[in-house]
Formats: C-alpha cells, structure tokens, sequence
C-alpha cells in the first residue's frame, strides 16, 4: 500500500471514529490533566521573578511552554539532544552534573518521564536543583500507544506518584490527577479483556509536588548508569 493511500484511509477512518464517539466525547478545557498545569502556572505568578527549568525543552512537535512564564528572571531549557528550545544539553539522571545546586524555583516536565529509563533517580536530581519550598510539575502518561521507541520505558497510574515523591525523596505531593479519558477495545479474544470497553481509561497523568527538604541521601541511592543498561540512543527526528 503506498503512502498516499495510507495516509487516505486514515482520513477515513478518523473520520469514521470521530462520528460514532461525538456524542460520548468532551471538551478538555476543564480536563484535570490540563487543570493541574495551569494550577502550576499559577503557582510560579504567585514568585516573584521566579527561576524556571524545563526538562525536554526541544521543540519537535510544535508545541511550547516558554510563553507560559512571562514574568520568570530565568528560564532554562534542557533536554538530552541539542535543538530550538534548548539552552542546556544533559541527560535529566544527571541533572545536577549540568546544574547549579537548589537553584531553581520551579522545574517541570511534559511527556518526558516516560522517556526516563530510572524516572527515580531523576527525582532525586530534581530535587537536587530545586529549592526547598520550590515546586515541581511532571505531565506524562497512563496509557498511550508506542513511541519514541526504543526509548519508551513506562506508564504512569496517579498512585504510582506516591513512590516518587514522598517524605524520602524530599517532596511532599500537592495536586495529583488522571484525565484525557477514553475507551480501549480488545483486539483479542482473551475473555478478560473483553469487557474493557465499558470502562473509562486515561491517557493522562499530572502532579504538582513541593519540595520539603533534601533527599534521604542515606536511604536512596542509584549508582547505575543508563549506558550501563541500554546501548539505544533516544531518537532525534520524532515527535513525543
């Protein structure tokens, strides 16, 4: 099938989706995923002058959030590979390699942490470059379909949070939701997964999370690299 084909019978078929789901579809403007970002916003008008860092600031898809943060005194742009956006290049396990120490009044991510091959130990470098009593915001996914392969590691349930910010880690969470619902359909015939499409699943995870103190130093610890474990490299071309 060539291209234009391809590309022909998809039109068709989101087409087609989109007229059988239009009466079960919302509009996300009040979506709890988005909610949580603007709360987040919110948050860095209420600094003055703040200090802002974005991890996976390269503009591949178009979209951007350094618009967002007028009133920063700073905003930092890092990501692993060089591009628009980014003014710092550096892998986010090791951020405080690239990094001032407690540094930074705010530090966000969107659709990155499932990018992270330790998303843990990221933590614990935010953490590091973040002040106490500063603020981070993490948007990444519940359930989405493959990409940026092979560097696509995990999925992100809103419990799954409390095991990355807690009282150890140095944080302390202050808003946490799933949104952007939508309905699975089993291509299988395992008769468990039949009944999936009644239920609702989201595609989207947020959290707000504030920093209380330095990490258990003593307790947590994570000495292994990634290129001790992948010998991949994160694709440049793609889109998140």
């Amino acid at each position: 099938m060539s291209s234009s084909v391809r590309k022909l019978a998809a039109k068709v078929y989101f087409k087609i989706m989109d007229v059988m789901h239009r009466p079960f579809v919302k509009s996300s403007a009040d979506d709890p995923y988005h909610a949580i970002f603007t709360e987040f916003v919110s948050l860095s008008r209420e600094a003055p002058c703040p200090s802002i860092l974005e991890i996976g600031s390269r503009n591949v898809t178009g979209v951007t959030y350094r618009d967002q943060f007028p009133g920063a005194e700073e905003y930092v742009g890092f990501d692993l590979l060089a591009g628009d956006g980014v003014d710092v290049v550096g892998d986010a396990h090791r951020l405080s390699e690239s990094l001032p120490s407690e540094h930074f009044d705010l530090v966000f991510s969107i659709s990155v942490f499932e990018h992270l091959l330790f998303p843990w130990k990221a933590v614990l470098e935010i953490n590091k470059v973040l002040k106490t009593g500063g603020y981070v915001f993490v948007a990444t996914h519940v359930v989405w379909p493959a990409h940026e392969l092979p560097w696509d590691f995990w999925r992100f349930p809103s419990s799954g949070f409390h095991a990355l910010f807690n009282k150890y880690t140095g944080f302390e969470i202050v808003s946490l939701a799933e949104g952007l619902p939508c309905t699975t359909y089993s291509l299988v015939d395992d008769a468990p997964t039949r009944g999936n499409c009644f239920g609702t699943t989201n595609q989207g995870v947020s959290v707000i999370a504030r920093k209380t103190g330095n990490y258990r130093s003593d307790l947590l610890k994570w000495d292994i690299d990634v290129s001790d474990v992948v010998d991949t490299m994160y694709p440049s071309g793609q889109s998140g």
